[in-house]
């Protein structure tokens, strides 16, 4: 299905194009995954190498494996690894039916990203100001997310990459304060955009489970669980581009 000018502006409007992932020893500690991987965090943006945690493909039993891979999820039907189209955000509502999200949502590629911030950004001002969103216990958070493995028709290559998940935040009294207001659009119809946190006790059925009880999990947090706040001016190391 294809999108209108307008239609791709506000969706770029309302996606989250940046956060800060942990450092391995932390994702490995907290989530009980993967073993003295090299990765050591740093600020990930669209197309940018970023770790994820997924249902490994090789065990026999259930078990999590942590993979890097491209932040921006790359379609089995895709010609060339950059895409046109943006696809480092996925709007939960659409997984069913969108050619993009359809076949990994269906095969049970759900992942978990591991951020230990976020950034949204703030338009109550009139202009652009960076927020940064972490969890008031101190933990990261876990990201829902979409996987999917795309081999390259010129060389073979298998490609990893990922995407987040979203869900509309019009009714989220912190959330809803993010993003540019969209004039076209009624102040309680904005579709106000966020990301969607996983918590440690419902990784297992996010990861293993089937989709229709994986899809209960797709909630926004209580607004107690967030600290919030203009974010530094300060640059975080960024980790590396593809």
């Amino acid at each position: 299905m294809a999108c209108s000018a307008g239609d791709l502006a506000r969706y770029i409007a309302c996606m989250c194009t940046r956060y800060i992932s942990p450092e391995a020893a932390t994702m490995e500690q907290h989530w009980h995954v993967g073993r003295h991987n090299p990765w050591r965090g740093g600020e990930v943006y669209p197309r940018y190498i970023g770790p994820f945690i997924r249902r490994a493909r090789e065990a026999a039993e259930p078990q999590r494996e942590l993979v890097l891979g491209q932040w921006s999820l790359i379609p089995w039907f895709a010609k060339t690894r950059k895409l046109t189209y943006p696809t480092s955000n996925a709007r939960s509502e659409e997984l069913a039916g969108k050619a993009s999200y359809k076949q990994p949502w269906a095969r049970g590629q759900r992942c978990l990203v591991p951020a230990q911030a976020f950034f949204e950004p703030n338009w109550e001002s009139g202009r652009h100001e960076p927020w940064i969103f972490r969890r008031r216990d101190g933990a990261p958070w876990g990201l829902a997310g979409l996987w999917n493995a795309w081999a390259d028709p010129q060389t073979g290559e298998i490609v990893e990459s990922y995407t987040l998940l979203t869900l509309n935040a019009d009714a989220h009294p912190l959330m809803r304060r993010m993003h540019r207001p969209d004039p076209s659009r009624p102040p309680d119809r904005q579709d106000k955009r966020s990301v969607i946190p996983i918590e440690p006790e419902d990784v297992d059925l996010w990861l293993f489970g089937p989709p229709a009880q994986a899809a209960t999990l797709m909630k926004l947090a209580p607004v107690e669980c967030f600290e919030a706040e203009p974010a530094d001016a300060r640059p975080v190391a960024a980790a590396s581009p593809r």
